[in-house]
């Protein structure tokens, strides 16, 4: 039987990564829940350890990719699930992720999220830009190329190296198991954040998001296969 493991990476998250932990102990099969708290100024660890979770803390705040690559780095369970701090109790419907990796129809499963009616997220670029590398680069057109809600496989992540850096992360992960030929599916679920919005601290996040995704393009450019 296959082994679990979740990893959560997390900054600044107390308010709702305790629900998101014990929605998560839910999931059939899961053997490892590992928040990795990304130099958090608030008590998401604690908090996170409470839950339940296994708990890595980063010395200073060193980004998504790097909080993944340390999760990974602390399990050798077969099939990896990422989430988002923020999912709260919706966390439990990550469960449909699993089944096309466990039924090995796919190495990789990532979540479609719909957009609450009324809202006003992002200006919509960032998107377009994930959208394009991932056709570009990756041959294939993905809806949720930034979701950072997926199941992968081991293998796929130790053949492409593990996580890129910085904001660039999934859409990174999205090109590079495409380009080694694994078969990636997406699935609709009712999972619940927090969205980045207009002000200017959802303006700057989405900026550095923007120039990071045209790092991730611009390096599999020139990289071969």
């Amino acid at each position: 039987m296959s082994q679990i493991a979740v990893l959560i990476p997390a900054y600044n998250e107390e308010d709702r990564v305790a629900d998101t932990v014990r929605a998560v102990s839910r999931i059939p099969g899961v053997g490892e829940i590992i928040v990795i708290d990304d130099g958090s100024k608030d008590e998401t660890a604690k908090r996170a350890r409470e839950a339940g979770a296994q708990v890595i803390q980063l010395d200073r705040n060193r980004g998504k990719g790097a909080a993944l690559n340390a999760g990974l780095a602390a399990t050798k369970a077969d099939i990896i699930l990422m989430l988002d701090a923020d999912l709260g109790s919706s966390a439990s419907e990550a469960s449909r992720l699993l089944e096309p990796i466990l039924r090995g129809e796919a190495e990789m499963s990532i979540a479609v999220l719909k957009t609450p009616a009324g809202h006003r997220g992002g200006f919509g670029c960032v998107m377009k830009l994930a959208k394009w590398a991932v056709r570009k680069y990756g041959g294939a057109n993905v809806r949720a190329a930034l979701s950072g809600q997926r199941a992968v496989h081991r293998t796929v992540l130790e053949d492409i190296g593990g996580f890129a850096e910085g904001f660039g992360v999934e859409t990174a992960l999205t090109i590079d198991a495409l380009r080694k030929g694994y078969r990636l599916v997406e699935i609709e679920l009712p999972l619940t954040h927090r969205y980045t919005g207009r002000d200017w601290q959802g303006f700057v996040h989405r900026f550095r998001q923007f120039l990071d995704i045209l790092k991730v393009a611009w390096q599999r450019r020139r990289k071969e296969f």
